[in-house]
Formats: C-alpha cells, sequence, structure tokens
C-alpha cells in the first residue's frame, strides 16, 4: 500500500502535454486507460484506510437521536479531503514511472 502523506502530486488540476504524456506508451488511450485503472486502485486504498480510521470512531450504541460531534474525527475526514485526488496522484506516479503495466495482447504477440 503506498504512502499518499508522502505524494508529490499537485492538489489542482494541471494541464498536461497529451503527446509527451504518452510517448512511454505509443498510445494516448492506453495511457489513459492505464493511469485510470492505477486511479481507482488509489481510491479504492484510501477509502479503505479512511473507513478503518473512522471505524475506531463508531458509536458503540444504536441510538439514533443522539448526535456526537467527535473532533478527531473530523479532522481525519478534513485530512482525506485535502489529498490530492486520485487521477492526479495516479498521473504524477506515470510520469515518474512508478506504474508497473503490461498489455497482454503485446506479450501474446512476443510469445508467438
Amino acid at each position: 500500500m503506498m504512502d499518499f502523506k508522502k505524494t508529490t502530486a499537485p492538489t489542482n488540476t494541471v494541464t498536461r502535454d497529451v503527446l509527451k504524456l504518452s510517448e512511454e506508451t505509443g498510445n494516448i488511450y492506453e495511457t489513459v486507460a492505464i493511469i485510470g485503472k492505477r486511479a481507482n486502485q488509489i481510491s479504492a486504498d484510501i477509502k479503505q484506510e479512511l473507513s478503518k480510521k473512522l471505524q475506531e470512531f463508531a458509536p458503540t450504541s444504536d441510538n439514533l437521536d443522539e448526535v456526537f460531534e467527535n473532533c478527531e474525527q473530523i479532522e481525519i475526514s478534513r485530512y482525506y479531503e485535502k489529498l490530492p485526488k486520485p487521477s492526479l496522484i495516479a498521473t504524477e506516479e506515470f510520469i515518474e514511472g512508478k506504474i508497473y503495466y503490461r498489455n497482454p495482447k503485446q506479450t501474446e504477440e512476443a510469445e508467438d
């Protein structure tokens, strides 16, 4: 699992040169698919990590009338809201060469 706290990804939208981004794969659609799949993985990891941390604050009673604001819970939620979007983290990982990917069609052709 990646440490999202140490990412160098920007927190806002960045304009990218599409041709430069697709140089490694030779196909912009393949590049977008790779980044998209990695972004989904990152999103799932963040969601799982956040759920685990918030689970600690789950009320032990089932009283729905009781409203309890927990400062620590709010701080944790705010921290995760301020993280860069998964797509920005995935794009940064792709640019830095930190994503392992393979194209099954190209692997089959190499074996033939």
